[in-house]
C-alpha cells in the first residue's frame, strides 16, 4: 500500500521537487496541491473569446428579422421622405426619377426665411401648438397624478370601478369623442345651454378667432380686441406681430385643449398608479412618524419617488402634443382664422391637398427637429439634480494623504 493514501486502486506519488537531490522524493520537497504553480495558471483567451463571439453571432442571427423590419418600414421611409423634402414633387411621377425638380433646401427656407404665405401658415401653426402644449402637457400630467393618487388611496372603495370610469375615454375611439365635443360645443349646443343657465352667455366656440388673453383683457375693458395695439402690431418677430404671438390660444384650440386633457389623462393615470405601487410604504409611516403631515410627505418622499415616471409622462405628453392630428381634422380644420392650425395638420394639407409634397415632407422634418429639441431641453429641466458627482483623481488624492 502506498504511503500517501489507502484504498483499492494505487495512488501515484507526486512528482520531486525541482533541484532535489538525486530526486529522493523528500516530504519537504512535495509542493503540496494549490500552491503558487496552481494558482499561476490562467485560462486560455481564445476559448472565452471563442464564446463569446459565438453568442454574439447567435444574438445578431434572432434579431436580425426585427432589424430588417424596422430598416424595410422605418428607416427606408425615412429616407425617402427625406429625399422627397430636397425636390419639388406632385406626386404625380417617380421622386426618384429625373421627373421631379431637385430644389435643395428652398422648401425648408420658404418655411423658416422666405417672407411670405408658407412661412406665415407654418409660424401661425407653430404659435397654436406652443400654446396647446404649454397648457396641456402641465394640465394632463397634474390631472392624472392626481387621479392616480386618489385611486391608490386606501380610503376609496371601488377602485376598480373608478379606475375603469378614468381609463375609459382613453380608449374610446378620438374620432368618436371629437364629434359629440363638436355637438356640445356648438353655439346652441348642451354646454351655451348649461351656462345660460347660470346666466353666462356662451362664446362662439368655433368662430370667434380672436385670442383667449385679448379677450380676457377685452372684457376687463384693458385692451380692445378688435384694434391691435400699434407697438405689437408694428413689431414682431419670425412673420408674425408680437400681437398674434401674444394672443393667447383661440377659443376653439381651448376646446380642443380640453378634449386632449380629457382623454389623455387615463392613461398617463395608469403609468403613474403602477409607479405609486412601488414607492415603498415604509418611507411615508416614517415621514408621518417624523412629524410631516399627508402634504408634506407627499411632496418630499412621494414626489422625488416619481421623479423618473414624470419625466416619461412629460415626455410622452410633450411628443403627442406636437403632433396633434385628429383632432383638429374632425372639429375645425384650422378654423377659425387658422387659430387652430397645428404643423401636423398642415404638413397634410400641404400634401394631399396642394399637392406639394416636398413642403410636406419639409414641415414633417422641421416638427421632428422641434420635438427633439423640446425634449432635450425638457431632459435638461427634469434632470435629477441631487446625484452626487463623484471626481475620482480628487478623492484618490485625499486617501493617499489620509494613509
Amino acid at each position: 500500500m502506498s504511503q500517501y493514501g489507502s484504498g483499492s486502486g494505487p495512488v501515484a506519488a507526486p512528482p520531486a521537487a525541482a533541484g532535489g537531490a538525486g530526486g529522493s522524493g523528500d516530504a519537504g520537497a512535495i509542493e503540496p496541491t494549490g500552491g503558487t504553480a496552481g494558482k499561476g495558471r490562467r485560462p486560455r483567451r481564445g476559448s472565452a473569446t471563442g464564446i463569446k463571439g459565438r453568442q454574439g453571432l447567435w444574438g445578431w442571427l434572432f434579431v436580425s428579422p426585427m432589424v430588417l423590419v424596422l430598416g424595410l418600414f422605418l428607416l427606408l421611409p425615412i429616407g425617402m421622405a427625406l429625399w422627397v423634402s430636397l425636390l419639388n414633387w406632385n406626386g404625380q411621377s417617380n421622386p426618384f426619377t429625373g421627373a421631379a425638380d431637385f430644389i435643395g433646401l428652398d422648401n425648408y427656407s420658404n418655411v423658416l426665411t422666405t417672407d411670405g404665405l408658407d412661412r406665415t401658415l407654418f409660424m401661425t401653426s407653430v404659435r397654436n401648438n406652443l400654446y396647446f402644449v404649454l397648457l396641456v402637457v402641465p394640465l394632463q400630467t397634474i390631472l392624472a397624478l392626481a387621479l392616480a393618487v386618489a385611486v391608490n388611496s386606501r380610503r376609496i372603495k371601488g377602485k376598480s370601478l373608478f379606475r375603469t370610469i378614468f381609463y375609459f375615454p382613453s380608449v374610446t375611439s378620438s374620432i368618436a369623442i371629437s364629434t359629440v365635443f363638436l355637438f356640445l360645443f356648438q353655439g346652441s349646443g348642451a354646454v351655451n345651454a348649461l351656462l345660460k343657465w347660470v346666466g353666462i352667455t356662451g362664446p362662439k366656440w368655433f368662430t370667434d378667432a380672436n385670442g383667449l388673453v385679448w379677450t380676457v383683457l377685452g372684457g376687463l375693458g384693458i385692451v380692445d380686441p378688435d384694434k391691435p395695439t400699434a407697438a405689437l402690431a408694428s413689431n414682431g418677430f419670425l412673420g408674425l406681430s408680437w400681437w398674434d404671438w401674444l394672443s393667447g390660444p383661440s377659443i376653439a384650440m381651448c376646446t380642443i385643449i380640453a378634449l386632449i386633457v380629457w382623454t389623455s389623462s387615463g392613461t398617463y393615470m395608469l403609468i403613474f398608479l403602477a409607479a405609486l405601487q412601488d414607492v415603498p410604504a415604509e418611507l411615508e409611516e416614517a415621514a408621518l412618524l417624523d412629524g410631516a403631515n399627508r402634504w408634506q410627505s407627499f411632496r418630499n418622499v412621494t414626489i422625488p419617488a416619481l421623479r423618473p415616471v414624470i419625466f416619461l409622462v412629460v415626455t410622452l405628453g410633450l411628443i403627442g402634443s406636437w403632433q396633434i392630428f385628429d383632432a383638429v381634422y374632425v372639429m375645425s380644420q384650422g378654423a377659425p382664422g387658422n387659430t387652430t392650425l397645428t404643423p401636423a395638420f398642415l404638413s397634410y394639407t400641404a400634401g394631399f391637398q396642394d399637392s406639394e409634397y416636398g413642403r410636406a415632407a419639409a414641415i414633417a422634418f422641421i416638427l421632428l427637429a422641434i420635438i427633439m429639441v423640446m425634449t432635450l431641453i425638457q431632459r435638461v429641466l427634469l434632470r435629477d439634480r441631487d446625484k452626487p458627482v463623484t471626481k475620482p483623481r480628487r478623492l484618490g488624492a485625499i486617501r493617499r494623504r489620509a494613509s
